[in-house]
């Protein structure tokens, strides 16, 4: 799993690509928490290299969704591959944030 981090304005961009599991969710993690300072009000979540994610990854992205609804801010996911796009539709995930086709619908 590699996590690329990239900022606009008040919104955190997190490019993962590689499996989000149980064994990748860790270090992920950390990277993204790492970044996260003060003026940070959003989060997009660009999965579109992502190929597979298992519960973890779900708990990964439930996680932040709750860190940042917490504090007033908004998490996005976007470039959902059709594998993973189907588990955050029937784990309800995609009913709570929005699933966009690109990081800029986003």
């Amino acid at each position: 799993m590699e996590v690329a981090l990239t900022q606009k304005e008040s919104c955190l961009i997190a490019a993962l690509s590689g499996e989000l599991d149980v064994a990748t969710v860790p270090r992920a993690r950390a990277q993204l928490e790492a970044a996260l300072t003060p003026g940070i009000k959003g989060l997009v979540l660009d999965v579109s290299r992502v190929t597979f994610m298992d519960s973890s990854g779900l708990g990964f992205l439930l996680g932040r969704y709750r860190w940042f609804m917490e504090r007033g801010g908004a998490v996005a996911v976007a470039g959902a591959r059709s594998q993973v796009k189907r588990v955050l539709e029937l784990s309800g995930l995609a009913k709570i944030m929005p699933v966009t086709a690109t990081v800029k619908e986003a």
